[in-house]
């Protein structure tokens, strides 16, 4: 089959399992503050009240779906375009695997990116993570050029995409230090000072809308506010959170190919094996020891991963191997986007069931105006983002260092119910599985308050004799003081 063939065939295979059943269950509640995000810069006249434009990130990918807002494309969209990205990504780390270590290897790199778990479930959702991935490769693949042919143009280029992965998500500002890894593990690429200097300033150009923009809306505090809390709040995973979950995501086997392509072919090592490594163990190292964790932080990884895993597995004779590990590949993604009927979900695996269904029915039978009470922010973004109606979780703390600058706590709410300030409250499973003492303290102002059950979500679930039952996994009560 023609190189182009093949090619198509695995982007063709990258964007089926990116879109299969992709709208099947609601957004989650990132996905509802990205999109309400890009619909408030849309100025959609229901949104842009519930969710500020200005929050934790940088505003590159949300402003690319306000254009889908303004051409009224309907909710759902916006993972059709992340899903975009990581078609794209795809064919970048064929690119990279192809310009490393020629077009067979880049041809198995791009089939593992495909297929990977890790790559597919985060860009079916809209994250700021696969875009973020997205520029992150483009990065590598310009620094790549660069050192084989020492143009400062290619240079510069490579600041430019870092400028845009830094827009995606300012996490990536670490990246930056891979590279400096890389360049003083590579005493034999002389680069000139003034050359980095440019390159760094023309990421600073590409990065300055940004911050510009914060400064002429008034929000110049909002980074500082939110800085404060990443600083400040307390860890939300153990040290094994990345240990035991983003090996099985990336693929055990893809893995353990990487890992013995470098040692197999460790006399053949050279700049290119410490710009992809640099590019692994610096985000490892980074998010492990950092105590706030994230199931999608480590996903610029993937790509340089898949090319070392293309690297092993694209010499002679490998090809029932490269067969075994894409079937791996393949039937653990295939598990990850098979929509769950319970209501639960794999750490990072996609939407909250039902909540998309709980919105629709409060936006379509709730009176404009009315004011709801949940059990966490969470619950309170999509109540907002699909019944847009305004809302509040139990669970927001008052102290502005334990709470997320964007959620309004309420300081009161005995308070709020009794001056009817909030007339509905919803309880809902997934939160009250996280937080069991605030669903508890939910339920107990719902009974002091006269709460009256008005709808149910059910979800089917296993009862105790091992038969299906529906289960509520969302109820919204109305309440009267």
């Amino acid at each position: 089959m023609p190189l182009r063939a093949q090619l198509g065939a695995i982007l063709a295979l990258a964007a089926v399992l990116r879109v299969w059943q992709l709208n099947h269950v609601g957004f989650n509640s990132d996905e509802a503050v990205y999109s309400g995000q890009a619909a408030a810069i849309a100025e959609d006249s229901e949104l842009e009240d519930l969710f500020p434009v200005f929050r934790a990130h940088p505003l590159l990918f949300q402003t690319a779906l306000s254009l889908g807002w303004r051409l009224d494309l309907g909710v759902g969209f916006e993972r059709f375009v992340a899903a975009a990205t990581g078609v794209a990504t795809v064919y970048l780390v064929y690119e990279l695997g192809k310009l490393l270590y020629g077009s067979r290897t880049g041809l198995v790199a791009a089939l593992l990116m495909a297929l990977m778990p890790y790559h597919v479930v985060v860009t079916r959702q809209v994250l700021l993570d696969g875009p973020m991935t997205l520029f992150a490769t483009l990065t590598l693949v310009l620094l790549a050029r660069f050192v084989f042919s020492r143009r400062p143009a290619w240079l510069y280029a490579s600041g430019a995409a870092m400028g845009l992965t830094f827009l995606s998500k300012e996490t990536s500002i670490v990246l930056l230090c891979a590279v400096y890894a890389f360049l003083a593990l590579t005493p034999e690429l002389r680069v000139r000072l003034r050359d980095l200097a440019i390159a760094l300033g023309v990421m600073a150009v590409v990065i300055a809308p940004f911050p510009l923009s914060l400064m002429m809306a008034g929000h110049t505090g909002t980074g500082e506010s939110y800085l404060t809390w990443q600083l400040f709040r307390r860890p939300n995973h153990d040290w094994l959170f990345y240990p035991s979950t983003v090996p099985e995501a990336l693929g055990p086997l893809v893995l353990a190919a990487a890992a013995a392509g470098l040692w197999v072919y460790r006399r053949e090592a050279s700049w290119r094996e410490r710009l992809l490594v640099c590019w692994i163990a610096v985000p490892v190292v980074f998010f492990e020891l950092w105590p706030v964790k994230g199931y999608q932080y480590l996903l610029p990884i993937a790509a340089p991963l898949a090319v070392l895993a293309g690297r092993a597995l694209s010499r002679r004779h490998t090809l029932p191997a490269v067969a075994i590990v894409a079937a791996t590949l393949l039937i653990a993604t295939a598990a990850r986007i098979d929509p769950p009927d319970d209501g639960t979900a794999l750490a990072g695996s996609g939407g909250l069931p039902a909540g998309r269904e709980a919105g629709e029915w409060i936006a379509a039978n709730v009176p404009k105006g009315s004011t709801f009470m949940t059990v966490g922010p969470s619950m309170a973004n999509l109540v907002q983002f699909y019944g847009h109606r305004r809302a509040y979780g139990l669970s927001v703390s008052p102290n502005p260092l334990n709470r997320n600058p964007s959620y309004e706590p309420l300081p009161n709410p005995d308070q709020a119910l009794r001056d009817s300030k909030v007339e509905y409250v919803v309880w809902d499973t997934f939160s009250a599985g996280r937080s069991q003492k605030f669903a508890r303290r939910l339920l107990r102002y719902a009974e002091r308050y006269n709460g009256r059950v008005v709808h149910v979500e059910a979800l089917p679930a296993s009862t105790p004799s091992g038969k299906r039952a529906d289960r509520p996994a969302i109820v919204v009560y109305e309440v009267r003081p």
